[in-house]
């Protein structure tokens, strides 16, 4: 008896020694396999476990229809939306432990597409031709996805390949063995920041929280952290959120890659989780460390991190309509939303003297945060900065009210 199985994915009439290759090897290392097939055309050397017919037919369509519609493109959209429903089911029953899926850019796309289909903790590798590449954007990549390039294996299996693909076999067969996915044992609290040369305040409410019965976890706010939150967000992972870091949000109406995508502030409100909120980092625009920063942004107050990641201010006029952005998605939440505005600073880099430091425009910005944050919004200006006592003695406050009054599920665990 095996004691997990890993579903293994692909287009199995043009890469069955590949696919079967990997399958042999989580076998040979104890692990249980399903197959499925996702590709159109051809048919594989053996029947798989789940045929390409009834990949098509999950999502109530035909391999026919896949077919006549046109295009590879449309065909393999039709299989990727099949094969989403038949994983989570898969999962759902507990028939499945992990997934191994390959493809070059075609089944990739599917491949994406499965990943996100699977929650948190459930083992998600990808063995790609295109890992790790420009053309995959950030916001098809799941939180815990993991990617194995695919070197020299595009049309048959050698020694080359084989290094790829047997480590793929034996990363996501280890990781189905050793994951501990989370317990939910205890109500979670999700919240944003950034690393704590910038943003201070988990410092104090991680281990205030913590007692008072509730686990914490903390998402950096640099992208796939962002995305990361707004996922268990949209599953309703959190009993309320500490949405205290929102440059991500910046990042998208400013065009940067570095967001945390485009539903970034919209999940919590959908799901009925209770927010508060601050606009930590809210005056920045960062930009990957590889990018030329835009001809508009560069007279502007910079800050370069690291190699990785580097930041230009935003103008007043910017800094308003982040501030409108704000209100204007908050306002679509169906649960309570409590805004905490600290009118002495946002991040540590914008206080006197330091890099970000622009009066003016955190006026502005202030000014827009005072007459947008309306009801059905709760709002709160705080004579303070974001990293003083004050502002997480606030938000505890806030939560502390909540939890008495039934908006927050309260912990079974002593305060």
């Amino acid at each position: 008896m095996s004691d997990k199985t890993i579903l293994v994915v692909g287009t199995y009439d043009t890469k069955n020694d590949e696919l079967s290759y990997m399958a042999e090897r989580i076998s040979a290392l104890g692990g249980g396999v399903l197959t499925m097939d996702i590709s159109v055309l051809g048919d594989p050397l053996e029947p798989t476990d789940i045929s390409k017919h009834q990949v098509a037919e999950a999502n109530g369509s035909s391999i026919q229809a896949a077919i006549d519609s046109g295009d590879e493109n449309s065909a393999m959209q039709i299989m990727a939306s099949g094969a989403c429903q038949l994983v989570k089911r898969l999962h759902h029953e507990r028939r499945i432990d992990g997934v191994v899926i390959l493809g070059g850019t075609m089944g990739t796309d599917v491949a994406l597409d499965i990943c996100q289909a699977l929650p948190l903790g459930v083992p998600k590798y990808v063995v790609s031709t295109v890992s790790f590449s420009p053309l995959i954007p950030s916001d098809r990549l799941s939180a815990d996805i993991q990617m194995i390039l695919w070197a020299g294996g595009l049309y048959g299996l050698n020694s080359v390949c084989k290094a790829s693909l047997s480590q793929a076999a034996g990363a996501v067969l280890g990781a189905a063995r050793a994951v501990e996915t989370p317990a939910g044992d205890k109500p979670t609290v999700g919240m944003t920041s950034l690393g704590s040369s910038c943003l201070k305040y988990m410092k104090t409410l991680k281990p205030a929280l913590e007692q008072r019965g509730y686990e914490v976890a903390i998402f950096h706010a640099t992208g796939m952290g962002g995305m990361a939150y707004e996922s268990i967000a949209a599953d309703g992972g959190f009993v309320c959120v500490m949405d205290f870091a929102l440059p991500e949000l910046g990042n998208l109406m400013a065009g940067s890659v570095v967001n945390g995508g485009a539903d970034r502030m919209l999940n919590a409100g959908r799901a009925g989780i209770p927010q508060i909120v601050a606009p930590g980092c809210l005056d920045l625009i960062d930009f990957a460390g590889w990018q030329d920063i835009p001809g508009q942004y560069q007279d502007r107050p910079f800050h370069a991190h690291n190699r990785l990641i580097k930041s230009s201010g935003l103008n007043g006029e910017e800094r308003r309509e982040t501030a409108r952005e704000v209100a204007k998605r908050l306002k679509a939440s169906t649960t309570p939303a409590h805004v905490i505005l600290t009118n002495q600073g946002i991040e540590e880099w914008d206080k006197p003297g330091d890099v970000a430091h622009d009066p003016e425009a955190f006026a502005e910005f202030c000014d827009e945060m005072r007459q947008v944050m309306t009801a059905p919004l709760q709002f709160t200006e705080l004579d303070c900065h974001i990293n003083d006592q004050a502002f997480a003695d606030k938000a505890l406050e806030i939560f502390d009210a909540w939890v008495a009054d039934g908006t927050v599920k309260a912990s079974g665990a002593a305060n």
